[in-house]
């Protein structure tokens, strides 16, 4: 059990554990759950959260140092993100040459791919046959690659005019608002199709901001030494389980109604409103049922390794369903076989690849020194 206390300054709880949750929902939709499980709302969450941690690091850099490391914060991202990417794609494009994983090879998927355009690579090309199966999830680290390019030259820009916090947060909700127009316009154009909308980064990317929102106005983090629940030291009153059960509420009905217009624009906005008090509750009363469940030690790893089980997941599955049929007959051993495997890869990432790159890391948060010190040092770096 991971328990902050006043005195536990170096992580920000309950973020692994959602991380973790994340990666289970989208592993298990991915393996034959798809009608049950909401996988979609996996990537969401990776969204809004990333959205939140990031704007959490960029904050208290500015606060520390004065300034953004704008070149230093693009070489941290390139040191996370990219080593384990291009580990996943060599091995599924391995595995489709040798005939072990349905798909195709191209060098233009390859390239969208590793430059981070597969999100309207699928949208707007023939994907049939030109990737391996399984990769098509890396859509959603286009739409994060393309938050974290513009992403903090903005807040520079915003902190350096200077604009409060709540006043670069109006900025943000009416981007949201912005884009939640521009879906409503998109699927009544003529010869709409989903993906347009479910993939490209002009219309999930509010996703992302709706967390940069969270922790620039309702920034657990903030209040700590400040106000007593972060500790542990208070527990919710009525009226805060009454906002968690609103937004408990809004996010299943959501997921329960069906129509498909809504389900691709209201929903999405609907969705980054709720996790904001559910992020909130679940990191400032951490120790507390039912967020201390996300803090469990093996909870907490799983959410270590979400990034790489994500990457190599499905095309495990695929993998599995084109040459053991009788293991993918059974809905069950498929998705623990999967995971296991999965695991397994993230560990071995962590352990040798990772670890590596996470020291090169350090030596370019020159201007964020203080932050990690006071912040996070290993586990805030690698909630993303």
């Amino acid at each position: 059990m991971n328990n902050p206390t006043t005195a536990d300054h170096d992580v920000i709880p309950s973020l692994d554990g959602l991380r973790a949750l994340s990666v289970l929902l989208v592993v298990v939709s991915h393996a034959g759950y798809g009608n049950i499980v909401p996988g979609g709302l996996g990537v969401t969450i990776f969204f809004f959260l990333s959205g939140y941690l990031i704007t959490t690091l960029l904050q208290k850099e500015h606060e520390r140092t004065g300034q953004i490391n704008i070149l230093n914060f693009y070489i941290r991202r390139v040191f996370r993100l990219l080593p384990p990417l291009l580990l996943t794609l060599a091995i599924a494009y391995t595995l489709t040459w040798a005939g072990f994983l349905p798909g195709g090879i191209s060098i233009n998927g390859f390239l969208a791919q590793l430059f981070y355009f597969a999100n309207y690579y699928f949208i707007f090309f023939d994907t049939r046959n030109t990737i391996p199966d399984g990769t098509g999830i890396l859509w959603s680290l286009a739409v994060e690659e393309h938050f974290y390019i513009f992403y903090p030259a903005i807040m520079t820009l915003l902190l350096a005019i200077p604009l409060r916090t709540r006043a670069i947060a109006v900025i943000f909700a009416s981007a949201c608002v912005a884009i939640l127009v521009w879906r409503f316009y998109l699927v009544n154009l003529p010869g709409f199709v989903t993906i347009r909308t479910y993939y490209a980064s002009d219309t999930r990317i509010d996703s992302i901001i709706y967390g940069c929102i969270l922790a620039l106005v309702f920034n657990p983090v903030s209040q700590r030494g400040r106000s007593p629940g972060f500790d542990g030291v208070k527990d919710m009153s009525h009226a805060d389980w009454g906002v968690l059960l609103l937004a408990t509420l809004v996010l299943l009905g959501t997921l329960l109604f069906r129509d498909p217009i809504f389900r691709e624009t209201a929903r999405y906005s609907l969705h980054g409103l709720a996790l904001m008090p559910i992020f909130y509750y679940s990191i400032r009363y951490a120790s507390r049922f039912p967020f201390s469940i996300l803090n469990t030690r093996w909870i907490a790893k799983l959410g270590v390794y979400s990034y790489a089980i994500y990457l190599i997941h499905y095309v495990v599955i695929r993998m599995l369903e084109a040459n053991a049929q009788w293991l993918a007959s059974s809905r069950p051993v498929l998705l623990l076989t999967a995971l296991t495997i999965s695991v397994l890869f993230a560990a071995a990432i962590d352990q040798w690849i990772d670890s590596y790159f996470r020291k090169l890391r350090y030596q370019f948060r020159a201007s964020s020194r203080h932050l990690i010190a006071n912040v996070g040092g290993r586990k805030l770096e690698n909630n993303r």
